[in-house]
């Protein structure tokens, strides 16, 4: 199993923290860096500038925003990033939430799962230097009846094949995921209920293909927070605020992906008083219902002896990229937790 690390989003005043984040973990042999955007930073700009300073780690979208870019565009931000990048970028995308497609992109959130799949048909045959022409529901290439003429990529990539991946939660879309793309990137995955909540779907979408989880990437992301066993509990609160923005608020009350997976995770009661408080505007009694039980599998607490533990429950749930998101006040204090991830590795037996 490998470790990556996710830096998230930038802007917040913490960007020198971050760049040293990602320069830590490019010495320390980390094997990607992800950097995610939403409506704030652009995760390209931001892989551009952390690909600039590092020799080695992997450059990830986590996620680049399906309603944000035509695809042509994408292929063609990801074939110069691979170029810039030395062949180390991975192309992480995603379908965002209804809120932010429609209230910031101004695109309509309907037919998710077959507006994706018609989005990396469109990317990979750009990629790969094809003259683009498509026909779909969504994309039509070049439009009828003007003067658009099919086009090739006119850049080369370092690589005839960059790896793509899609952010997937829902059952349906963890199947087509695990059908036409190369990794799948999670998010609050609990290496207990990992198999039913999401491999479970990628093996069925990989079968459907002709294919096995063999050489697919299963890389789901979790904070990171190091301190002695005995404080667990205190290092898991420091979460609830995070935890209770994506099960309470991420979405709306019939659209909210997290909340959907608490529930498959058994926290039916917990994901309801979590979602009603934060909506109804009480977001410190929505953090203060999430359960401990919640917070504490779907991260890394404790102990390098205990976060080694929990790596290894990861990785015989078929994990394969384990990415960290290194918690602390202070730089050195996520610097801490970035060592802390390489070292429980290692005694996980897992390096």
């Amino acid at each position: 199993m490998q470790l990556g690390i996710n830096l998230g989003y930038w802007g917040a005043g913490m960007d020198a923290d971050n760049l040293a984040v990602a320069k830590e973990a490019d010495r320390l042999g980390y094997a990607v860096c992800w950097a995610a955007e939403a409506y704030g930073s652009d995760a390209a700009t931001v892989l551009t500038w952390v690909a600039a300073q590092t020799e080695r780690i992997d450059i990830g979208s986590a996620i680049f925003q399906i309603p944000a870019r035509q695809p042509a565009m994408t292929a063609m931000t990801a074939a110069t990033l691979d170029s810039l990048s030395g062949g180390r970028f991975r192309l992480g995308l995603g379908v965002s939430g209804p809120q932010v497609s429609e209230g910031w992109y101004g695109v309509k959130f309907d037919k998710p799962l077959a507006r994706t799949r018609e989005y990396v048909e469109i990317v990979r045959k750009a990629m790969s230097r094809e003259r683009l022409s498509y026909e779909g529901q969504h994309w039509t290439l070049p439009l009828p009846g003007g003067p658009g003429k099919p086009l090739k990529l006119t850049v080369h990539p370092e690589r005839e094949y960059i790896p793509l991946y899609i952010a997937a939660i829902g059952p349906k879309n963890l199947e087509q995921t695990g059908e036409i793309a190369d990794g799948a990137l999670l998010i609050f995955p609990s290496a207990e209920h990992l198999e039913e909540t999401a491999i479970q779907y990628l093996r069925a979408g990989r079968e459907k293909a002709g294919k096995t989880l063999e050489g697919f990437d299963i890389v789901p992301t979790l904070p990171l927070a190091l301190g002695e066993d005995k404080d667990v509990t205190t290092l898991a609160d420091t979460f609830r605020p995070y935890t209770a923005l994506y099960v309470g608020g991420m979405g709306s009350r019939k659209q909210n992906f997290y909340n959907q997976l608490a529930r498959r995770m058994g926290f039916e009661a917990a994901a309801t008083e979590i979602q009603d408080k934060y909506l109804a505007g009480d977001k410190e009694g929505a953090a203060a219902a999430i359960p401990h039980d919640l917070i504490d599998k779907t991260t890394l607490l404790g102990s390098v002896d205990r976060i080694a533990d929990r790596m290894k429950e990861y990785a015989a749930a078929g994990v394969t990229t384990l990415t960290l998101a290194p918690a602390g006040f202070t730089l050195d204090e996520r610097l801490a937790a970035l060592r802390a991830g390489t070292e429980a590795l290692e005694r996980a037996g897992l390096a």
